[in-house]
């Protein structure tokens, strides 16, 4: 089987990668689990914020947004960044890392912090409010790049982990559980295994570090109502969120480096979970539903990596995301085709440098 390119992983990156490339190219997806999105792009906290990630994500997200909207893709949630006596720096410091990004950050104070979520203790005392901020049909978004690719033309492998892959005739060939493929350029979209795939490859050493978020399903009491916002500790030690059902999704915001693996929550992780959940509000827990771990993967700057590598001729980098590669799956995909393709990016990208995501930067 050869194809123009074949792209190792089939979640969020991979996908959106395939469909954005359309029928320019033969392409292949191989996928090392039994279907698409089984890792990061199933567990997401499904949440649009364009402050998520810091000002190297944002343009992506920003530059995203209208995309996803236009594909019905998004729904209504604003998001409440808190903050107690602890916080006050780490917000003001929000302020300031987006001051002149176009972001909207309104200033709201103890009162309106009430009015926003009942129950909130004493000790937060100031917020910002990001009226933007969207909750995203992940599964939608997801199965809807599958589709496109599919409909362009893309060969899908499941079952396909990677086992090897050389320089072989001027291309690569890739030997995988399901056979072996070639292919002119190998794109490395493999999450929290993207860092294997590149020394696989022989590519550049680039240190790609999976870490441990985990989240928690909640049955409160009163209810959440349903215009809760989604909840940010603005000193980083908590998010929860309102789910169907009245249910409460709560992370404790953790980054445990672990190895590439099937992540699970850890029994410690959901009792500091909530533990400041607890601190933070005076809602009564009912049951703990359901408690799961996803991997979020950074490169050493934590900016997510798009361009060909120097050392590997025909290796492509499409890694690094960190939890953010959903919400900037449109404007990432779009740029990554161009770099691939060697034609000239979009319109609406305009406000996207791709060359403050090139691998190079890190020599």
């Amino acid at each position: 089987m050869h194809f123009d390119i074949a792209i190792i992983g089939a979640g969020m990156a991979g996908a959106s990668l395939a469909a954005a490339i359309g029928d320019a190219a033969r392409v292949v997806l191989i996928e090392a689990e039994g279907h698409p999105g089984y890792h990061a792009t199933g567990r997401s906290a499904a949440f649009w914020s364009e402050t998520y990630g810091g000002p190297a994500v944002q343009p992506l997200t920003s530059a995203s947004g209208p995309v996803l909207r236009a594909g019905g893709f998004l729904g209504h949630r604003g998001a409440l960044h808190i903050a107690d006596a602890e916080g006050i720096d780490a917000l003001e410091r929000l302020t300031e890392t987006f001051a002149g990004s176009g972001v909207a950050l309104d200033p709201v104070d103890r009162a309106g912090l009430v009015a926003r979520v009942p129950g909130l203790r004493e000790a937060w005392e100031r917020g910002l409010a990001e009226p933007s901020c969207m909750d995203i049909d992940v599964g939608g978004l997801h199965g809807a790049m599958l589709r496109d690719a599919r409909g362009a033309g893309a060969a899908l492998l499941c079952d396909a982990q990677v086992e090897a892959a050389r320089r072989a005739g001027g291309g690569w060939r890739i030997e995988t559980r399901a056979g072996t493929v070639t292919a002119d350029i190998i794109v490395n979209a493999g999450g929290a295994w993207a860092g294997q795939i590149a020394r696989l490859s022989g590519a550049s050493p680039i240190a790609i570090t999976p870490m441990r978020r985990t989240i928690v399903q909640l049955a409160v009491e009163p209810a959440v109502p349903a215009t809760l916002p989604l909840v940010i500790d603005a000193g980083g030690r908590f998010y929860f969120k309102a789910e169907a059902g009245g249910r409460l999704w709560l992370s404790p915001h953790d980054e445990t480096p672990v190895p590439a693996q099937d992540a699970a929550a850890e029994e410690i992780d959901i009792a500091i979970a909530i533990d400041r959940l607890e601190r933070a509000v005076d809602w009564r827990i009912l049951r703990r539903e359901r408690a799961w771990a996803g991997l979020r993967s950074f490169a050493p700057d934590r900016a997510p990596i798009y361009g060909f590598d120097s050392r590997a001729p025909g290796f492509f980098w499409c890694a690094g995301q960190g939890g953010f590669g959903i919400q900037t799956a449109p404007a990432a995909a779009a740029m990554a085709a161009a770099l691939l393709l060697g034609t000239s990016p979009p319109a609406w990208l305009s406000r996207v440098d791709p060359e403050r995501y090139a691998p190079g930067r890190f020599g």
